[in-house]
């Protein structure tokens, strides 16, 4: 792009701020609490400002009725003086109101004190990528979206996935927000559906202001402008700019962009140019993608699976003493991989205990990479670490989990309790759950690789959230209370490729879950090797 040919300004940021909010819903239900608190301000504020506001109407009538007939009043000596007066003093103490000052004042105070407790900016961004991933894993109709219907696009032949009890839609602004964070990524794919949508709802209330808005029509129509001549449509970018110049004709910057825009049109007229059909960006760390938006379309429904006669359900004591009067409840869900669901693995008052227990530890996940351990935008939540030291029922629940799997699962050989709480949109994408290479920081527990995942769901979804197995081709859904184990590694050794799994996008509710890894280590003689090569 050369120097004189501008695309629209950037908004300032918010700074100083821990961006951590969208990262998990306990979060973003504090920020609930924090915006109730404003809310009172905001109120006290207005009922302040209401009883002022009606003074000043006091005073208007006042003024208004003195002026009836003022034009003999004047000779008066005592108008003379009160019209001095006014005019020196009252009107004075009414447009610089000490009153109205404190009451702003207030309300600022109120807001500052809060401040601490906002999401940053970067929770914005983070947000605003949230709803474009739902969009684009479930298929989502971006008009439908801003409706607060979640319609999938036109074409899909899975129906509709979820259906909010509450109607709920979203403004211009909020959608021209979206955008705008699309737009910063030069993510044109997403940027111009969401500009569209803001730039149709803000002709339609053209002429009003609403106070809390960032964004404007001639805002909208700039950035849609612009994105659309970075995916190389001019013909639209010209027809924006010129709706533009219409609403604001002294914008030389636009103006000069529409000299540009015509001049490539030409260009591309006599060559025979079309307008390049628009792409979805590509996601070089996720090849799988298809297969994995698939299955989180199908919300864990398999019911196939039912049909086929290695899979069923049954109650199990594994000669464990401890489940001879209350069996496992074991639904084999696959058989290569061997993947197994045991319902009511906890109770609704363990469930909420541990939430509990985890809620204050809460930090941002973090994955292998390499060998370090770092954030990533491919894994959206608040995970903590509870050690059986935290509270009893951590050792009772250690116990559970050995009697289930039959595995040692005392610190070394089994890694301490992930309680793991996904934020807006939280998921995590396509991984394995055992190191793919020796340098990994799975390794420096010194008890070899994962042999084995539990995974306990300690809430349910209203959508989305489900577990997917990319390769091996199935997925399954949150089922609260229920605890999937799997296998990581064959008996050789190997890991198993067919276990690579995400879990996907939460498209409503509160996604809780509890992971238990255990390692190869301690394990010898309770899952020894298999005698062939490939088990």
């Amino acid at each position: 792009m050369v120097l004189w040919f501008l695309g629209a300004a950037l908004f300032g940021l918010l700074p100083g701020l821990e961006a951590e909010t969208f990262t998990s819903m306990l979060s973003i239900q504090q920020a609930l609490a924090t915006e109730r608190e404003l809310l009172r301000s905001l109120l006290m504020y207005l009922e302040d400002e209401t009883s002022r506001i009606e003074d000043l109407r006091r005073f208007y009538r006042k003024i208004q009725a003195l002026h009836q007939g003022a034009e003999g009043t004047v000779a008066n000596p005592l108008s003379a003086y009160t019209l001095i007066k006014r005019l020196q003093s009252d009107w004075l103490n009414v447009v610089y109101s000490r009153e109205a000052s404190e009451n702003s004042r207030a309300l600022k105070s109120g807001y500052q004190r809060l401040e601490k407790n906002l999401p940053a900016f970067e929770d914005l961004e983070g947000a605003a990528r949230a709803v474009m991933r739902l969009q684009d894993v479930y298929s989502l109709s971006v008009k439908g979206l801003a409706q607060g219907k979640f319609q999938r696009v036109s074409g899909t032949p899975l129906s509709d996935i979820y259906s909010p009890r509450q109607d709920f839609s979203l403004s211009a602004d909020d959608c021209f927000q979206i955008g705008k964070v699309a737009y910063d990524m030069e993510d044109h794919y997403h940027s111009i559906a969401w500009l569209e949508e803001a730039v149709s709802l803000f002709r339609v209330s053209y002429g009003s202001w609403n106070t809390e808005d960032e964004g404007s029509l001639e805002d909208a129509l700039d950035h849609l402008a612009f994105s659309y001549f970075k995916a190389g449509n001019i013909s639209h970018a010209l027809s924006l700019s010129q709706e533009f110049l219409h609403y604001d004709p002294s914008n030389k910057r636009v103006a000069r962009n529409v000299l540009k825009y015509e001049k490539l049109l030409l260009e591309s007229s006599e060559s025979g140019e079309e307008a390049p059909a628009l792409q979805r960006p590509n996601v070089t760390h996720l090849e799988t993608r298809d297969i994995y938006e698939q299955l989180c379309q199908t919300l864990g429904s398999q019911p196939a699976r039912y049909q086929r006669a290695h899979l069923y359900c049954s109650y199990e004591t594994n000669g464990d003493p401890q489940l001879i009067l209350q069996p496992l409840k074991r639904e084999t869900v696959h058989q290569r991989p061997y993947v197994a669901l045991y319902h009511d693995f906890v109770s609704d008052s363990e469930a909420k205990k541990i939430k509990e227990l985890a809620a204050p530890r809460l930090q941002r996940s973090i994955v292998a990479s390499g060998e370090r351990q770092q954030k990533a935008d491919y894994r959206i939540s608040k995970s903590a670490w509870l050690k059986d030291t935290v509270d009893p029922l951590i050792v009772t629940l250690d116990r559970r989990i050995a009697a289930l799997t039959g595995l040692n699962i005392q610190h070394p050989y089994a890694e301490y309790l992930q309680v793991v709480n996904y934020g807006l949109g939280g998921h995590y994408e396509p991984h394995f759950d055992h190191a793919t290479s020796r340098k990994s920081p799975l390794y420096r527990l010194k008890s070899g690789n994962r042999i084995a995942t539990l995974m306990v769901y300690l809430s349910s979804v209203e959508a989305g959230g489900s577990t997917a197995f990319i390769y091996a081709n199935f997925s399954v859904p949150v089922v609260k209370n229920a605890a999937l184990f799997w296998w990581n590694l064959h008996r050789n050794g190997e890991g198993d490729g067919d276990t690579l799994h995400a879990g996907c996008p939460v498209l409503a509710g509160d996604k809780w879950v509890a992971n238990k890894w255990i390692h190869e280590y301690g394990q010898e003689f309770r899952r020894p090797c298999g005698t062939h090569a490939e088990d």
